[in-house]
């Protein structure tokens, strides 16, 4: 297959120029080409077209190659430039070299003219290859910078697509994310389109979006509208003349969405900004997973406050109305809805009764009065499952308290029992102004609350059941605080069953010490915590199989910090800050984050830190194998005085059975 090649000639004579042409297709040359004679025909010639060689000769009427090589070093465009000429003297080849030509040949002597092209062609790609690497590396520096520091999910996002778009100098962009639960990929941000489209959505497959989500690959294409490996019906809802490249946003095992990067013709992307969208695509889709991490981790802990918040209202106080209001504010406050409501069953009369409510512009929902198994909310006791309707204004859904909230504007609907000792105590309404489309944790979370809120009821009735419920409840934020801990331990692989271990072996050796269950407990919950700030570190630096640059320590460092950041607003987790906060501190005041020393360290992070370290430098790691125990134990001597506390080694030691 022929090479092409695209010609701009700056020449005058047209017959030289058709020899020049003859001459590199006989080289096997497929070309397009273009003859200027003049500084504006030649800039325009550039502005307009791409071009892969110039070929120039070196004097015409109104133009010369210094002239022309003046004008290309001022465009900062790289070109092989030849001069091809008559007659040239030396001194003025020379000057012409330096001035930026990379040959010149005699007309005539047409035996020089393909090796040079090709031998500057392969320099021009050299160079070309060079500077697309160089700008990739910065680009994967700055972008990697941008979402470093972002804070909040959408701020991620529009950095991610804005510095992609000023990298390529592209005219549009959008990002789209998957929603694994509705098996859809969703509009999430965009620059360079009409704000209409935000909010659109397809199902994996269909769509330009959907499509590069199905096959997991990038698309490109010189002009999508054109493209007919793209559907008929997806290529024209896009705007004549607009190409660019779909670019699927991953991690190491998974797709979490697509980045589309457009620019105008004729411009087109070339290889090298194909390669730096692949790349910023492989940061973007790490960083919107450790993003997803990061907000669903908050989101567990601010549901775990408002679990503590609902249990302390249970155990403190018995008026049910209180506790009751108390509940459906947290109630619409976690789960983002506008109202809710809770009926109660009546004792003798089967019916269900109106109580309390938040978010109502009337009142008139204080005149509900339903029978078992009558509207939605007694087919929700009937059935004793949860009733979902997703559009109220929808005529079969057969609403019977529509006439009673016409006044409201409710479409989405949910209904859950409140079922407590296999019996039912009432229903939990949910009410949205606008459709509701839930996630499956958000479903189980109402599931969770429903069960909250019937816990208020029955202790309202039966305070005597409140202490087996309490413990229950620690239980089950007990086994939260695990889950995160097994969670923390498979994203960092390396460590895996580390907390648990350093856990228990603190626990052992302070039940040791003599410390109180109550300190126990806290050590404990704040072992299991104590790396939950290395959600906040990314993941290129947690999973490096090297020692870390300086920089990325200074990073890693931080994870106390983040973990003080993350736990000190949850009251319940508060007192065990001590181990996440302070077990990097050293008692020679040489650790951090604070730099503390001696007896400012609390206690628990003192003995922490020496299990810490023992269990760090006994297991083996990607970059080195643990250390024998005989080592291990020598190490912990040395640093005692320095790193750990002189009588807290020996406690450890005496434990270990290497006491002197």
């Amino acid at each position: 297959m022929s090479a092409y090649l695209r010609i701009l000639l700056i020449e005058d004579s047209e017959d030289d120029a058709n020899l020049v042409l003859r001459e590199i297709q006989r080289g096997g040359y497929q070309i397009e080409w273009e003859r200027v004679e003049t500084a504006e025909a030649m800039e325009s010639a550039l502005t307009h077209q791409t071009w892969d060689l110039i070929i120039c000769d070196f004097s015409l009427p109104h133009f010369s190659a210094p002239h022309a090589l003046a004008l290309l070093k001022k465009t900062n465009i790289d070109l092989p430039f030849i001069i091809v000429s008559g007659t040239i003297g030396e001194e003025s080849a020379v000057n012409a070299l330096k001035a930026g030509a990379h040959d010149f040949i005699i007309k005539g002597n047409f035996a020089r003219l393909l090796p040079a092209i090709e031998r500057e062609l392969k320099d021009a790609a050299i160079r070309r290859e060079r500077r697309e690497r160089e700008r990739e590396l910065e680009a994967i520096a700055l972008v990697s910078a941008q979402l470093r520091t972002a804070k909040r999910f959408n701020e991620m996002l529009t950095r991610l697509l804005e510095q992609t778009i000023t990298l390529v100098g592209a005219e549009a962009g959008s990002i789209w994310l998957y929603d694994p639960v509705n098996d859809v990929i969703e509009l999430r941000m965009q620059r360079g389109w009409n704000d209409e489209y935000m909010g659109a959505s397809f199902k994996r497959g269909h769509g330009i979006p959907g499509l590069v989500m199905h096959l997991g690959q990038t698309i490109v294409a010189r002009e999508f509208r054109q493209d007919e490996r793209l559907p008929e019906e997806d290529r024209s809802s896009i705007p004549a003349g607009i190409g660019g490249a779909g670019v699927p946003l991953h991690t190491e095992d998974s797709i979490v969405g697509v980045m589309f990067i457009n620019v105008a013709l004729p411009r087109e992307l070339t290889m090298g900004e194909i390669r730096i969208l692949n790349a910023l695509a492989e940061i973007g889709g790490n960083s919107i997973h450790r993003m997803n991490l990061h907000e669903q981790t908050v989101k567990q802990l601010e549901h775990l406050a408002a679990l503590r918040s609902i249990d302390l209202a249970i155990s403190s106080v018995f008026d049910l109305q209180v506790t009751l209001t108390i509940v459906l504010h947290e109630v619409i406050k976690q789960l983002q809805v506008d109202a809710a409501c809770v009926l109660l069953m009546q004792p003798g009369s089967s019916r269900l009764e109106y109580v309390v409510s938040e978010g109502f512009h009337t009142r008139n929902i204080e005149a509900t009065s339903l029978r078992i198994g009558e509207g939605n909310a007694g087919r929700a006791v009937m059935e004793r499952r949860v009733v979902e309707v997703p559009d109220l204004t929808n005529s079969q859904s057969k609403f019977i308290r529509a006439p009673l909230l016409a006044d409201e504007g409710f479409v989405s609907y949910y209904a859950v029992p409140l079922i407590t000792k296999g019996e039912v105590k009432g229903v939990l309404e949910i009410f949205q102004r606008a459709r509701l489309m839930p996630s499956r944790e958000w479903l189980d979370f109402l599931e969770t609350l429903g069960g909250q809120t019937a816990i208020a009821i029955e202790n309202s009735m039966l305070f005597q059941d409140l202490q087996r419920t309490n413990f229950e409840l620690q239980m089950a934020y007990d086994a939260t605080i695990e889950g995160w801990s097994r969670a923390l331990d498979l994203r960092d692989r390396e460590t895996e069953g580390h907390t648990q271990r350093v856990t228990d072996m603190t626990l052992k050796l302070a039940r040791k010490m003599g410390l109180s269950e109550e300190r126990l407990i806290l050590i404990r919950r704040g072992g299991l915590l104590h790396d939950i700030g290395k959600m906040g570190i990314p993941d290129y630096i947690l999973h490096k199989p090297e020692e870390l640059t300086k920089d990325e320590q200074n990073i890693m460092r931080k994870h106390p910090q983040l973990a003080y950041d993350m736990l000190e607003p949850i009251a319940y987790l508060r007192d065990a800050l001590d181990i996440p906060y302070c077990h990097h501190e050293k008692w020679d005041g040489t650790g951090y984050p604070r730099g503390l020393k001696g007896t400012q360290i609390p206690l628990e992070a003192r003995l922490f830190a020496i299990v810490d370290v023992w269990d760090a430098i006994t297991t083996d790691r990607p970059y080195r194998k643990g250390w024998p125990q005989e080592k291990a134990l020598k190490y912990i001597r040395e640093q005692s005085g320095t790193f750990f506390e002189p009588k807290l080694v020996e406690i450890f030691l005496e434990e270990m059975g290497e006491a002197e």
